[in-house]
């Protein structure tokens, strides 16, 4: 069995931080929960044209443990993404989208070749371009489970999620591959901080490399960070091995760059401690 996944949430748990499985996986729900005792795992998705495709994936994480769900709003539609289109990505055949597996039998084209992106053209017909702020009091009526908003760009879209009550607020350009010539989220970060006034936490998502990176999200107001591209990386040089590794690796250097800051604690990370000529080098 392929173990992606898997292998990133027994990395993460062993590192004793939290794992967040996206709804496009190649491993389900039911085999990441059962790969881990004891992880703190989030499920990741979006709204889709088949709600009732969205309601038995909330019961289904529910069921297998899961502590909260991060919900997506910057995926209406996907984005252009050429690399995917000129590569014609798709996935192997041994791989498929198992979250959908159950009830879309169309998730099986993911890996046949056309004249587009297989997996792209897929995705794209099952997403609801009709996705509003309503769809976040509509979840919850259907689960009491804490719901975080990932891709929140703005000091006004965030102010509007807390009115909704969302429970975090994850600030994402999705990898930048949504919309061309987006900023950097580190960016847009501290206006996000300052419009929430401590009510729910933010997170940053995107560009975080070394542990100075998260020393500058957590500087700039980030109660925590999300890292995605890393993981892949090491997953493919040394899988469960490596994830734990480059985990390892950014707590280490957060923490030399804390004690090189003179801060002995993450609470005594400041704003101070950020100039703003750092940021518009960024």
């Amino acid at each position: 069995m392929y173990a992606g996944e898997c292998a990133t949430a027994r990395a993460a748990s062993a590192a004793n931080t939290i794992m967040a499985l996206a709804v496009a996986a190649t491993s389900s729900i039911e085999e990441v929960a059962s790969s881990t005792a004891s992880g703190i795992l989030f499920f990741q998705f979006t709204i889709f044209k088949d709600r009732n495709f969205v309601i038995q994936l909330i019961r289904r994480a529910e069921k297998a443990g899961f502590k909260a769900f991060i919900f997506t709003v910057d995926y209406p539609f996907l984005g252009h993404r050429e690399a995917e289109i000129k590569n014609r990505f798709a996935l192997p055949e041994n791989l498929t989208l198992k979250n959908f597996e159950p009830y879309h039998e169309g998730s099986k084209h993911c890996m046949q070749n056309n004249d587009d992106s297989a997996t792209y053209s897929y995705i794209h017909s099952q997403l609801d371009p009709s996705m509003t702020w309503k769809d976040i009091k509509w979840l919850q009526t259907i689960t009491s489970l804490p719901i975080l908003v990932k891709g929140i760009l703005t000091a006004e879209d965030a102010r509007i999620a807390v009115e909704n009550g969302v429970a975090g607020i994850i600030v994402s350009n999705h990898g930048a591959r949504q919309l061309d010539y987006v900023p950097p989220t580190i960016m847009f970060l501290e206006e996000i901080v300052r419009a929430v006034e401590g009510r729910v936490p933010v997170f940053l998502d995107g560009g975080i490399r070394r542990g100075t990176d998260v020393f500058k999200a957590l500087a700039l107001g980030a109660s925590a960070v999300f890292i995605g591209r890393p993981v892949v990386f090491s997953l493919t040089v040394e899988g469960e091995v490596g994830v734990g590794k480059v985990l390892s690796m950014l707590r280490d250097e957060l923490q030399l760059t804390m004690a090189l800051c003179g801060c002995p604690s993450l609470e005594s990370i400041t704003r101070s401690h950020i100039r703003n000529q750092i940021l518009s080098a960024l």
